[in-house]
């Protein structure tokens, strides 16, 4: 058997016990990565997770699920630090690429890396700005917030699906459910005005998606979200593209502590941006 050359990377695809590794080296970035994410990330697309490992050891990771036969999202793109400017990146990536074959592919990315990832077919769409503050504590319970399993579950993924470039119900069945996931609706007169999600994560914890028809139903909703933070750190992506969004966000005190950039390798279909008050996640969009 011919014996792998020194330093010759290869890149494989991951498995949940793999992905450990990676969400440590996510943390160290200071992503903040949520604690069960792991496997709601591979309830949509287990093969979509990839290493690339040198003498068997992992050195870069990158992600590229599919959500339909139309669109799929990139996130997870790491080099250990040790192990960088030598091309590793670069050949996963393109390595894992594939995987989403003709698929218009969606990432959020540092704006600073925006000009490798145009390079790569990548088109800015906006910018999206992290919030993070403290949780509010003793305020009343909002009105015509339900937990989401008390809604209905057809109807949630359908009012979702106005919201993203894909329906996910695979996904959004685990998301919802998770152990120390909260997940919330507002119902008014029967019809779902807005849900969000709120889940622990290393440094925070982190709310998203948070999607609601107006202003008043995201608040509503985010009080609801918090209401059992007693004060503890939470942070929001909240899209540039929906003023009233950053309006309430900085209306609650929270302040921006960094940016990313949606950016597509081609056409989305269309989504209720307006409605949009908080992305799901910056992993898997």
């Amino acid at each position: 058997m011919p014996r792998q050359a020194p330093d010759q990377l290869v890149v494989t695809r991951a498995t949940p016990e793999d992905w450990k590794l990676v969400v440590e080296w996510a943390a160290a970035e200071g992503w903040n990565p949520g604690l069960g994410d792991t496997a709601c990330f591979f309830s949509q697309d287990p093969d979509g997770f990839f290493l690339g490992r040198i003498d068997g050891e992992p050195v870069s990771a990158i992600s590229v699920v599919n959500y339909s036969p139309d669109y799929a999202f990139l996130g997870f793109y790491l080099v250990r630090p040790d192990r960088r400017g030598r091309g590793h990146g670069l050949a996963t990536w393109k390595a894992a690429l594939a995987h989403a074959g003709e698929r218009t592919v969606g990432l959020d990315g540092v704006p600073a890396q925006q000009d490798n990832y145009r390079r790569s077919g990548f088109e800015l769409a906006y910018r999206t700005n992290r919030y993070g503050g403290s949780g509010p504590t003793g305020h009343p319970a909002p009105a015509h917030i339900v937990p989401a399993e008390a809604a209905d579950l057809d109807a949630l993924i359908a009012y979702d699906g106005t919201h993203y470039p894909a329906d996910r119900p695979t996904f959004l069945r685990n998301w919802l459910t998770a152990n120390n996931h909260r997940a919330l609706a507002r119902v008014i007169d029967g019809k779902i005005t807005g849900y969000g999600v709120i889940r622990p994560g290393r440094d925070a914890h982190r709310v998203g998606p948070l999607f609601a028809d107006t202003a008043d139903d995201a608040r509503a909703l985010l009080d609801g979200l918090t209401a059992d933070l007693d004060g503890a750190p939470f942070v929001i992506d909240v899209p540039e593209t929906n003023p009233e969004a950053v309006t309430l966000a900085t209306s609650l005190g929270l302040t921006s502590a960094f940016a990313t950039a949606r950016m597509y390798t081609g056409p989305v279909r269309p989504m209720a941006t307006a409605s949009i008050f908080g992305v799901t996640s910056l992993e898997l969009g």
